[in-house]
């Protein structure tokens, strides 16, 4: 059994995926396997990903049947990942070579059920490299219903700790955040190593890229699913719009 499950999520992501791949491939932690479920991408993402698969066989390519989208597609991965640890890559993003390594040293060291690191936003040409950006020290529950502050591409969830989880499908986009908001809703401590270690591509027309949406997910989110009164939830959005505000600056 892997320490390690990287749970990768594509659909049309032959542009990116080999990248992607090969990020995990030189971590510094060996220990890992990672599962890459195809959405019934049209493109080549499936023969590039089984081109990797063929010659390192911790690297397994899950063909969904039909196209269900990003949700239901972590969960397809997440139901046969066998690691102690998930952790979650975008087929777009990147890891730095240590990510995997340093992120269990302090997840050991903290005693924390989930982890999350700083990164960097890099271009979708991958010509331009963003500034710094650096998530806060820890999250609570009610901290994080203000600030939707563990990046997805970074987070580390030890399953010793939490039990097994499950990606919400009940069509809400921001799904990541839901995840994280039950989990830290349930008593577990969510930490920041703070050291820069991943990189988020930046990519024209991707679902993160509309604050707009983004803040009506949200708002969904604390009404349907956290139940949020009304005053309290426009507080809280009023405290998430300023701190998406603050992260505008892309590079």
């Amino acid at each position: 059994m892997p320490l390690v499950s990287v749970i990768t999520p594509a659909f049309k992501a032959a542009r990116f995926i080999g990248e992607t791949i090969a990020s995990v491939q030189a971590q510094s932690l060996q220990d890992w396997e990672m599962i890459i479920a195809d959405d019934c991408s049209p493109d080549e993402t499936c023969e590039i990903v089984a081109g990797f698969a063929a010659d390192d066989p911790r690297i397994r390519l899950l063909r969904q049947d039909r196209n269900q989208g990003p949700a239901a597609t972590r969960n397809a991965a997440l139901a046969r990942a066998s690691g102690r640890y998930i952790a979650f890559l975008d087929s777009d993003d990147l890891w730095l070579p240590e990510k995997l390594e340093k992120q269990i040293s302090f997840m050991t060291l903290k005693d924390c059920a989930i982890s999350y690191t700083q990164y960097r936003r890099l271009s979708e040409d991958s010509k331009t490299l963003g500034h710094l950006i650096r998530p806060p020290a820890s999250q609570t529950y009610r901290e994080a219903l203000k600030n939707a502050a563990i990046p997805n591409l970074t987070s580390m969830v030890d399953t010793a700790k939490t039990g097994p989880i499950r990606i919400n499908e009940a069509g809400y986009r921001a799904h990541d955040y839901i995840l994280w908001l039950s989990l830290l809703r349930q008593g577990h401590a969510a930490h920041c190593l703070q050291e820069d270690l991943a990189r988020y591509r930046s990519v024209v027309g991707s679902i993160s890229s509309s604050h707009r949406r983004s803040a009506y997910w949200v708002w969904r989110i604390y009404r349907d699913i956290e139940k949020l009164s009304l005053p309290y939830a426009a507080w809280c959005l009023a405290h998430y719009a300023g701190h998406a505000l603050l992260k505008r600056r892309v590079f």
